[in-house]
């Protein structure tokens, strides 16, 4: 098939790629400019595909709330710089909108159309990485939905609208007022960014965690010279404690620093005349759990250069 040198030099600009590359994933790809980048990137041959392997660990949450739906999305690029770029901005925003249809699942989101292009999600998110020039992740997403009530957003160093660094949704179930319910939800939003809680109830803790955690607390009593029947009955109390720090029903509200989330809930539906139930609650914190190596640049630079 005749290719126009317009075409050749446009997907080289896109890829990153060599000329000859570029000639030959067009001639496999009949043409199709999206499909000779994917081309290419198989083939290694692609910027793309080589910026792939680079760490990427900084970038936005993106939160995005339609009545009784809420999706959330964490993407990720190589420096926080990108996440001031516009192009990058409007990526997340749209992504956390998609969510809203492909709920948690991120190969059904990376599969549907990019608003207002011919292009898929994925597709995007490739051009974008050879727009910017960094690495670029959708790592993960997250979904909410209620019949009736409310759902809360809180969105940690807000970059703009529904975009930042920590992102909470929070569900809650009630026939009262939105308002009331809206007020609440926002203090509870907040407690939630600022403590992290593993569970909404102590039954929803994972048990292996509760497992852990229980034979760290009787090792810990054994070694202080405890018999092994009186530390199981001291890790009783000392278990409390800890669903106290990681559970979200049984922590003390930050907001006034003595009230059980659980007891802000239950004083909410004496005062609306109506049951209140948070019926979940998602978090998104930045780049957690991915290892950055840190480098030493002056050791870097110290090595290529012989010294």
């Amino acid at each position: 098939m005749s290719l126009s040198a317009s075409k050749v030099k446009e997907l080289r600009e896109k890829s990153g790629a060599g000329m000859m590359d570029c000639k030959k994933a067009l001639v496999e790809s009949n043409g199709n400019m999206e499909d000779a980048v994917d081309w290419l990137r198989k083939h290694g041959l692609s910027a793309v595909a080589k910026k792939s392997s680079r760490v990427a660990a900084e970038g936005l949450i993106g939160v995005c709330i339609k009545g009784l739906k809420g999706g959330m999305i964490e993407v990720n690029s190589e420096t926080d710089f990108v996440a001031r770029n516009e192009l990058f901005q409007n990526f997340v925003k749209t992504c956390s909108d998609l969510v809203l249809t492909s709920k948690n699942n991120i190969d059904t989101l990376k599969s549907l159309p990019f608003s207002d292009t011919n292009k898929t999600v994925d597709q995007e998110l490739t051009n974008n990485i050879a727009t910017i020039g960094e690495n670029m992740n959708i790592r993960r997403a997250e979904y909410l939905e209620i019949s009736q009530g409310v759902l809360v957003s809180y969105i940690h160093n807000k970059i703009t609208e529904g975009l930042g660094k920590l992102g909470v949704l929070v569900a809650i179930e009630s026939k009262a007022d939105e308002k009331k319910l809206l007020d609440v939800g926002k203090q509870v939003a907040m407690h939630i960014a600022a403590t992290s809680p593993k569970s909404l109830n102590i039954e929803d803790l994972d048990s292996d965690l509760v497992k852990r955690e229980r034979e760290v607390l009787i090792d810990q009593a054994i070694s202080s010279g405890k018999p092994k029947e009186i530390a199981e009955k001291m890790v009783q109390g000392r278990m409390q404690k800890f669903f106290q720090e990681v559970v979200l029903n049984e922590q003390v509200s930050v907001i006034d620093g003595e009230t059980k989330i659980k007891d802000v809930i239950k004083n909410l539906s004496v005062e609306v005349g109506s049951d209140v139930i948070i019926r979940d609650f998602k978090i998104l914190k930045l780049g957690e759990g991915i290892e950055v190596i840190e480098n030493d640049f002056a050791s870097e630079v110290a090595a290529t250069a012989g010294i």
